[in-house]
């Protein structure tokens, strides 16, 4: 569950640059809009790390302000490259997220319920982003972000 609070974390840093960086104002709602999904992920994965007696990543610091840069360039780059970026993003997250299911034990019936609605709400996001005028990132950017996300969650899970 640490993992999925990184990713959250993350996720909060990635759509608040991207919502400052564009001009378009129903763009802005629409990362705004995801935002406040991801705030509702935060807080449930905050609270199943409590009641699973674990912690935070201590990195959490380092991981915003990381995924708040990268968010800024992905931002810089346009709105249809950034919304290209949202919808590679919160599709590596659905495989992820995935992967976290089949590994949960079938009777953690309360991390399986947070970690379905946060695989419901990514797919959303990056269904809405695709709507919205999402440009498809080149293979190089696409594997670059897959080895940027192992390397993270493998040290999200530890530290």
């Amino acid at each position: 569950m640490r993992v999925n609070h990184v990713g959250e974390v993350c996720a909060q840093a990635l759509y608040s640059a991207q919502a400052l960086t564009t001009g378009s104002e129903p763009l802005r709602r629409h990362f705004e809009a995801a935002a406040r999904d991801e705030t509702d992920h935060l807080a449930w994965t905050q609270s199943r790390l409590r009641e699973l007696g674990d912690r935070p990543s201590w990195l959490n610091p380092l991981w915003y302000g990381g995924a708040f840069a990268i968010g800024l360039l992905a931002g810089r780059a346009g709105d249809a490259p950034s919304l290209g970026f949202v919808v590679e993003t919160e599709r590596q997250v659905e495989q992820h997220l995935q992967g976290h299911l089949d590994r949960l034990p079938a009777a953690d019936t309360a991390s399986r319920a947070i970690v379905l609605q946060m695989q419901a709400d990514e797919a959303k996001h990056a269904t809405q982003a695709e709507l919205s005028g999402a440009a498809e990132l080149p293979a190089v950017v696409r594997f670059a972000m897959r080895v940027a996300a192992g390397v993270m969650t493998r040290v999200a899970h530890y530290v």
